[in-house]
């Protein structure tokens, strides 16, 4: 828990109040002095002044003392970037085993670091589930690898309420022991993260299309593909990048199929991805084949995640073995260029953005169906664009293949990326390539969109109890002995 000193709960809450340390003094007959001296920490009010403070600066004697922080009285409420950007900004080449967890806070801790050079210290506050988590994962430590050379304390608060994103942190740079700048900053799914009060699309690409509505109906008005749409607004630049992460798929894939052994973290969970990959039979149905072949390269990538190794963000590090296993295993198949691979993954990418603009692909806002949900819906548009299916199909597999996994609740076994998380994965790539398959007959007929089906998904998350997100605090993390 976060453990503030008075003097700077008084100062915030009395700037919320917008009252002046002179108004404020008189309010308690003492001298606008003593009050500055409160919030530099130099002396401390008297125990007879506390409920009066604590009247004024409407804020319980408890919380005044530091015993627990609350975000109700701190006028500050937080609103994710409803702004579809770059291709570049999902699709992130980076290290496991949580985007969420260890990617967002690594990322925001070089943002701050980078913005306050002159700072001889860092004071970095972990709430919500990065508070509960941040051990699990290290996370402390890899927060002060970054600040390095300069020191940097890291707080684990548990109790604090009322957050304005499960996934919130404080960053405090110092100078001589004063405070010369403080932000929160949110890490908001997929590794990305915001800074409260800053536009976080200035600066940015920005798509002129934020719906599959006004997407579908401006490439059928100028008769392109969704993946030509992709490079009218990013440029042919985006060709390279999106080499580079399919090379990052590919090895993923052959790294994890190649490695044995048992995962971190205590719960004993072997490496399978080896094991399916080689349990061919000699009468093997195409059927049983296509099965082993996918979920093996599901796991091996979701195993690699896990095991800390360096993996794609598609959208999110603990949904990072569904495309890499769906697109592997229809290229070796089919044998397909890579250059149709790179324009079935800027396809993939448009229906990630856009559930990410438009919902959340946090599995801490909206459960798993925000993460594996949403990797599903890009796999599905991914194959859908190799079949050389219609925009419409696209939107009909994308839309099949989240449907169904509306309400798909986070409840990783000890917050860690393992169980279920890892089969999930393998899961939801059979799911996505089904999808495709029911897409190809029944497009003519469908009756829900994918707009529609985003919006859904991203009310019945927020609607999913907390202990179903990410916080391990209920189902199977509950339940496991």
């Amino acid at each position: 828990m976060e453990k503030l000193n008075i003097g700077e709960i008084i100062k915030r809450h009395r700037e919320i109040e917008e009252i002046t340390q002179s108004e404020l003094g008189k309010m308690l007959s003492v001298s606008n002095r003593a009050v500055s001296k409160w919030e530099n920490g130099e002396s401390y009010p008297s125990i007879e002044l506390l409920k009066p403070l604590s009247s004024i600066l409407n804020v319980s004697i408890k919380e005044l003392l530091g015993e627990k922080a609350d975000f109700r009285h701190m006028s500050f409420s937080f609103e994710p970037c409803r702004k579809m950007l770059s291709l570049k900004k999902l699709y992130t080449v980076a290290r496991g085993p949580s985007s969420s967890h260890t990617i967002g806070p690594e990322r925001a801790s070089r943002l701050f670091k980078a913005r306050n050079k002159d700072a001889d210290k860092f004071k970095v506050v972990l709430y919500g589930s990065l508070g509960k988590f941040g051990r699990v994962f290290s996370v402390d430590s890899l927060i002060r690898s970054v600040f390095l050379p300069v020191s940097a304390e890291v707080v684990f608060d548990l109790d604090t309420e009322n957050l304005p994103h499960p996934n919130t942190m404080k960053f405090t740079a110092l100078k001589n022991g004063e405070i010369t700048n403080e932000k929160y900053i949110i890490s908001v799914g997929g590794g990305s993260v915001e800074v409260y009060g800053e536009d976080a699309a200035e600066g940015e690409l920005v798509y002129p299309h934020s719906t599959f509505t006004e997407i579908s109906a401006y490439c059928r008005e100028k008769g392109i593909k969704l993946w030509e749409y992709v490079e009218e607004v990013e440029g042919k630049e985006i060709w390279d990048y999106l080499g580079n992460i399919w090379e990052v798929m590919k090895r993923s894939v052959k790294d994890g199929l190649e490695t044995t052994g048992v995962l971190l973290g205590g719960l004993n969970v072997q490496r399978k991805a080896k094991f399916l990959f080689r349990q061919h039979y000699i009468d093997e149905s195409h059927q049983t084949k296509e099965n082993r072949l996918v979920c093996s390269y599901a796991f091996a990538v979701s195993e690699q995640n896990s095991a800390f190794a360096e993996i794609v963000t598609a959208p999110t590090s603990c949904s990072s073995g569904v495309m890499p296993a769906v697109l592997k295993y229809v290229s070796e198949r089919r044998e397909i260029p890579d250059e149709d691979i790179l324009h079935a993954i800027a396809t993939a990418g448009l229906i990630g953005n856009l559930i990410k603009t438009n919902a959340s692909i946090s599995g801490a806002v909206c459960g798993c169906q925000a993460e594996i949900g949403t990797a599903c819906a890009m796999a599905s548009a991914a194959l859908a664009e190799l079949y050389g299916l219609s925009i419409e199909q696209i939107e009909y597999a994308a839309e099949i293949a989240i449907e169904h996994l509306l309400g798909l609740t986070c409840d990783p076994i000890r917050g860690l990326v393992q169980i279920p998380c890892i089969e999930r994965n393998a899961v939801a790539a059979m799911r996505a390539i089904n999808a495709v398959n029911l897409a190809n007959f029944l497009s003519d007929t469908r009756k829900i969109s994918l707009d529609l089906v985003i919006k859904t998904m991203y009310e019945t998350g927020r609607d999913i109890s907390k202990t179903y997100k990410e916080t391990s605090e209920g189902g199977l993390a509950k339940l496991y002995d």
